[in-house]
Formats: C-alpha cells, sequence, structure tokens
C-alpha cells in the first residue's frame, strides 16, 4: 500500500512540475506583439450577455495544440490577474479558453462592475515570452 501511495505521488509531482516552463522554454513573441479589446472598451456599460471582439497584432491566430512560431489563442481573464506567467493558465468560470482559434465571444456576467484582460497562450495555453496580455479594463454590466 505505501508503494502505491509513494508511486502516485511521484507521479503527481511529474505531472504538477510540468505546468510551470523555464524562461528558457517559454514559446517567444516578436517585439511589439499587442492583443487588445476592439470591443467593448474601458469604461463602457453593457448588457449580459455581450460581445467581446479581441484584436491581435504582430502574430498570428492558430488553435491550441498547434506548435507555429508567431502564434496563439486567446485566453479572457475574468475578474483575475494572471497568477504565474510561466504556467499553463487554468481553464474555469474566470478563466476563458478560445483554443479553437476564435477572436471574438458572447459573455454571461451578472449586474456590476468587472475587470476583463486578454492574454495570448501558446499550443500549450502558456503565456508566450514576452507576454503577450492586454490592458486591464473595467466594464460595468447592468
Amino acid at each position: 500500500m505505501k508503494k502505491a501511495i509513494v508511486s502516485v505521488l511521484a507521479i503527481a509531482a511529474v505531472g504538477l512540475s510540468s505546468l510551470a516552463v523555464s524562461a528558457q522554454d517559454l514559446s517567444k513573441a516578436p517585439a511589439g506583439a499587442k492583443v487588445s479589446f476592439v470591443e467593448p472598451k474601458n469604461g463602457d456599460t453593457v448588457s449580459s450577455p455581450f460581445k467581446v471582439k479581441f484584436g491581435l497584432s504582430g502574430m498570428e491566430i492558430s488553435p491550441a495544440g498547434t506548435e507555429k512560431p508567431n502564434s496563439g489563442h486567446h485566453h479572457l481573464l475574468i475578474n483575475q490577474k494572471l497568477a504565474d506567467p510561466k504556467a499553463g493558465i487554468p481553464a474555469d468560470d474566470t478563466h476563458k479558453h478560445y483554443g479553437k482559434g476564435q477572436t471574438e465571444a458572447e459573455i454571461t456576467l451578472p449586474a456590476g462592475k468587472h475587470t476583463l484582460q486578454l492574454v495570448l497562450g501558446d499550443h500549450n495555453h502558456i503565456p508566450h515570452d514576452p507576454i503577450v496580455q492586454s490592458e486591464v479594463i473595467t466594464i460595468t454590466v447592468k
């Protein structure tokens, strides 16, 4: 029994260590690459559901799992900050993944103020080096 537990813990440790990568292993982004919000804009008031359009310059969109230089796919952080720029971006209600290469989405949020930020992730959902992220914007849902 102890051997099985040790084996499971060793496997889990190896799996967790692969979630973060060293700076030399991060996918490189070209200088000047930018991601931005086409809509909504900072300070906008919107009705839920609302459309979010993603902008990208200096790089290309490619689906998750497609390893291609100078490319990636969008991640939308809602009321969150990126915890670790060298680790995979989690997938949950506050970290939306657009791994099929989507450039817009319909979002439903409750009434109130919310922050939004876009982060471009590589084929493994890990931010590039240097990180390609938008400014944080604040919107109000009525």
